[in-house]
Formats: C-alpha cells, structure tokens, sequence
C-alpha cells in the first residue's frame, strides 16, 4: 500500500496529522498517503501525512493553533460546499487562526484547509463552529 515506517530522529521534523502534534525523538510514525479533499470537484485530492503509530483519539481544538501548526509556514485553501477554492493565502502559524477566521467571515467558504506550505503535507481542515 506503499506506506513507509520512520523512527522520528529530530523534533519537528515528522508532523502527526492524527494529534496535531509533532513525534517526539525515538517515535515511530507512518507516511502514508491519505484522501483529504474527497470533493468531487476538479480540487479531488490526496497528499502524503505522518501519522504516529499508535495513534488512538484525533486532536480537536476550537479557538486554538496546536504547536505542529504554530511553528510552520502554512497555506490555507477555502473551499465551498462544492468543493470549489473560494479564495486561499500564506500565513505563519502564529497567524493561522486570524487568516482562518479571516477566510470563514466569507459566508460562501464552507470549510478551510491547511497544509504545510514548504512540502505541501495536508495538516488539518478548519470549520465554523456554530
């Protein structure tokens, strides 16, 4: 299925999707290839993630950057409902969550990707909490 096992050897460098958190030193995680934009639109699309293996519960966070998104460059992709980017920009993980709120203020965005700018790993989808 062509996933491949690393054992993390730095901090930073191998980003869990599931926890939202990097693998600390001596983890071991999985590079596999996962569908995250299931739309069937002409933005289809699927990347390669880290997971951490072992991995049991999803991080959720509700007003809150988690650090594996605070300390990378970011780009951000607002989709409709169809699936269609809306609009999208660059931002710094400090500023994701103005950006993403920023992005969300536009009533035809449905939700917001984020994936890590500089190899292009899908990191985590933004919506509205209503």
């Amino acid at each position: 299925m062509g996933v491949h096992r690393y054992v993390a050897d730095a901090a930073s460098r191998y980003p869990d999707r599931i926890e939202l958190r990097d693998a600390a030193p001596g983890e071991t995680v999985l590079l596999l290839n996962h569908l995250h934009q299931p739309a069937e639109s002409p933005y289809r699309a699927s990347h390669a993630i880290f997971v951490r293996e072992g991995t049991t519960a999803a991080h959720v966070a509700i007003d809150e950057v988690p650090e594996a998104l605070r300390s990378r460059p970011l780009s951000l992709r607002a989709f409709d409902a169809r699936g269609m980017i809306v609009d999208g920009d660059l931002a710094d993980g400090p500023r994701l969550l103005g950006m993403a709120e920023r992005l969300l203020a536009n009533e035809g965005v449905a939700y917001v990707h984020v994936h890590f700018a500089r190899l292009g790993c899908y990191a985590a989808r933004i919506d509205r909490v209503e």
